[in-house]
């Protein structure tokens, strides 16, 4: 009974690993590419970059062989009917997409508006099949699951009928093995005046059924976590694409007359003579205004982010710009800086305004967490490690609040933020800064102890247009 529950429970867990969550996984990645494309094509029309079609194309691969493992994994009649459907109105919305593309390049854009909202509709039929197949899957798992439950409370009713036999069984067997063989080779025993001593071990069985076991509960870990990688996967790419509208959104409706507003009040400040009380209030909305400015540039920046440009500059030249630029700003904090350099960092292949503007960001939220002044040490060095190679390291240390524990997970999210005005980009920004660079952004910190982030940039063999990395 106990092999052929195992072996049932096998056969479950293999069924549900290699078919049905392989069309589960398929039915996210046939969303997440169709979700990225409206993405991409959206994007292409805000700005007529022709970057956008390249990632659509991509995409669209993607989609297609997402679509290709969908129909191999296909197991029931209704995911292949809806497939085939997800395979036609796709070709046909592609084709439509193609017509809408050409107007926007001809210059027909009202024409490829109206064109676009009548395909819409096709759009939003693709999701919702990607969406029932995805239920499908998720039905067929939990039909799996109710019929090994099933099969196991069966076989506990079985055992429990059975018992009663099993155990006449064994004190008849133990009678049978005292009377007919332990005690004639103990009076044997005796008779010979020789001690028998007998030890029983449990076999190797045990151990491959328990390791076999173990493998199984491993593999059913690793499959939900693939499901939760997925899934965020899925939920960035919406927060993706929703961060595009409403970057261009606020770029259309909001920055054209705060460019104007701002003209205005310099103006105005220039021309008037205002007196304590006016002036006062004439720099709180001039401050409140170029907030509003620079949260409109976040999320510009962060819908569109800017094509690097590599140069070979020593990253020491970079930090010594970035507390120039900030020199009154640190003194109006009352923050004292401590640069320590043994030498200046090696040159390396970078943006430098890119890397200016993450140690911008990084000096400006630790002036922020002093609000009553404090001490920022800047420390600059070189590493190596097994896994990269040599890497140049740029810390940034406060004597802060620090940064709470639970939050420490959250604070590289995009949207997140521990301030109240705060928009949330500015650590998302720096990190993609450095990925794109090929390093990363390293954190310590500790609840009244301070917060140190640690710039990692390695000397990576990538070519940059015509500049490759030394």
């Amino acid at each position: 009974m106990t092999i052929w529950h195992t072996g049932a429970a096998d056969t479950l867990i293999t069924s549900l690993i290699d078919q049905n969550l392989a069309s589960y996984q398929a039915a996210e990645g046939l969303e997440i590419a169709l979700l990225k494309q409206k993405g991409y094509l959206t994007y292409y029309f805000l700005d007529g970059n022709e970057e956008w079609l390249n990632k659509l194309a991509q995409d669209h691969q993607s989609f297609l062989a997402w679509l290709a493992k969908a129909q191999n994994a296909a197991t029931t009649a209704a995911m292949t009917r809806i497939l085939d459907k997800i395979e036609s109105k796709y070709r046909y919305y592609t084709t439509e997409r193609e017509q809408v593309i050409n107007l926007y390049k001809t210059g027909h854009r009202e024409e490829g508006a109206k064109l676009h909202g009548e395909i819409r509709h096709q759009f939003l039929e693709i999701y919702d099949l990607c969406d029932n197949y995805k239920l499908i899957s998720q039905d067929i798992i939990s039909q799996i699951k109710n019929d090994n439950r099933a099969q196991a409370k069966f076989i506990k009713t079985l055992a429990f009928v059975v018992m009663p036999s099993v155990v006449f069984l064994g004190l008849l067997l133990a009678y049978i093995l005292t009377k007919q063989l332990l005690e004639p080779i103990r009076q044997l025993s005796l008779e010979t005046g020789v001690g028998a001593t007998g030890a029983t071990g449990a076999g190797n069985e045990v151990q491959v059924l328990s390791r076999r076991v173990h493998d199984l509960i491993v593999n059913v870990d690793q499959a939900q976590s693939k499901l939760e990688r997925s899934q965020e996967n899925l939920i960035q790419a919406e927060k993706m694409a929703m961060v595009g509208k409403l970057a261009a959104g606020v770029a259309h409706s909001i920055r054209n007359p705060l460019t104007s507003v701002k003209m205005r009040l310099f103006s105005l400040g220039r021309t008037l003579d205002f007196s304590p009380p006016q002036q006062e209030d004439f720099e709180v909305i001039s401050e409140e205004i170029r907030h509003i400015d620079t949260i409109v540039a976040n999320f510009l920046e962060y819908s569109r982010p800017p094509k690097l440009v590599m140069q070979k500059i020593s990253p020491s030249d970079v930090v010594d710009l970035a507390l120039q630029l900030l020199r009154h700003r640190l003194e109006a904090y009352n923050v004292e800086v401590t640069l320590k350099r043994p030498r200046p960092l090696p040159e390396v292949w970078a943006d430098p305004d890119q890397l200016k503007e993450v140690l911008v960001n990084l000096l400006t939220n630790a002036c922020e967490a002093m609000s009553s002044g404090g001490s920022i040490v800047i420390s600059e060095g070189e590493t190596f490690l097994q896994s990269v190679g040599q890497v140049v390291t740029i810390q940034v240390s406060d004597n802060g609040p620090g940064i709470p524990e639970s939050v420490q997970d959250k604070i590289f999210q995009p949207f997140f933020s521990t301030k109240e005005e705060g928009t949330g980009l500015g650590l998302s920004i720096a990190t993609r800064i450095l990925g794109e660079h090929g390093g990363w952004l390293d954190l310590e910190s500790r609840e009244g102890q301070g917060t140190t982030f640690t710039l990692n940039l390695p000397y990576r063999k990538i070519k940059y247009g015509n500049h490759p990395d030394s």
